[in-house]
């Protein structure tokens, strides 16, 4: 069959390997929201928010329906949020998001990615300040005074919002994110919102030295191998390869 059915045989491992990943990862979501709340999206909208998000990254429904089915029973897995800060290659600011049903596991995990990339792991808060935390929701408009007006309506305080291209950008603080975003659905209830997510922004970047740019680049690999981590946020600025 020769190397091209080996390279295409790889190719597809890899690419079953970042759905299972991607799958996983909304499965464990999908159950703590539905635990933490109720189980039934229309009472939920945090747990509305994330299926939507779910949907557009194309992950299948039984995926979904399985985790919201689960978080209905008594037992299961007991999974808990877990945040890991520190300092990535070139002295970049790292926040590391995890759910876990073992934090033992976990930390020894997160460490090993910091300790084999001459990273460190610092302690609870020595990055987090260094970022806003905010919600962030994106869509096609240029109707910008329309959606302020929406905005202050709802008493949603609003951060920022920026008109880019035909494509408005709003930043309101993370705890108003279902405020604003039940906001934006009534008031334009045929917008489709393309981000919608309560993320860190970076407050200023490093740049990462051509030297760093392979730890980094293994530094984020092995952190997205990793079971237990969901998301991950960075200040780094990549330099482009020649």
């Amino acid at each position: 069959m020769g190397r091209s059915f080996e390279n295409r045989k790889h190719s597809i491992m890899k690419t079953a390997g970042q759905k299972s990943k991607l799958y996983s990862k909304y499965g464990k979501q999908l159950y703590m929201a539905a635990r933490n709340g109720v189980p039934d999206p229309e009472a939920n909208p945090g747990l509305r928010s994330l299926i939507d998000r779910a949907k557009r990254e194309q992950v299948p429904s039984h995926v979904i329906e399985k985790a919201i089915e689960k978080a209905k029973g008594t037992g299961g897995e007991d999974y808990s949020a877990a945040r890991y800060e520190g300092f990535g290659p070139s002295g970049c600011s790292v926040i590391v998001d995890c759910l876990t049903d073992n934090p033992n596991r976990t930390i020894t995990d997160v460490r090993n990615c910091f300790t084999k990339t001459g990273s460190k792991l610092g302690p609870a808060g020595s990055v987090a300040h260094l970022f806003d935390h905010l919600a962030v929701l994106s869509f096609k408009g240029d109707n910008e005074d329309q959606v302020l007006e929406a905005m202050l309506d709802a008493d949603v305080d609003v951060d920022d919002i920026e008109d880019k291209e035909g494509q408005l950008t709003l930043f309101a603080p993370a705890s108003e994110f279902f405020k604003a975003t039940q906001a934006m659905q009534e008031a334009f209830p045929d917008v489709e919102l393309e981000v919608q997510e309560v993320t860190f922004i970076p407050q200023a970047n490093a740049e990462i030295s051509e030297d760093d740019l392979p730890a980094f680049e293994k530094f984020m690999a092995m952190l997205n191998e990793c079971d237990d981590v969901q998301d991950v946020y960075h200040n780094a600025i990549v330099p482009e390869k020649q």
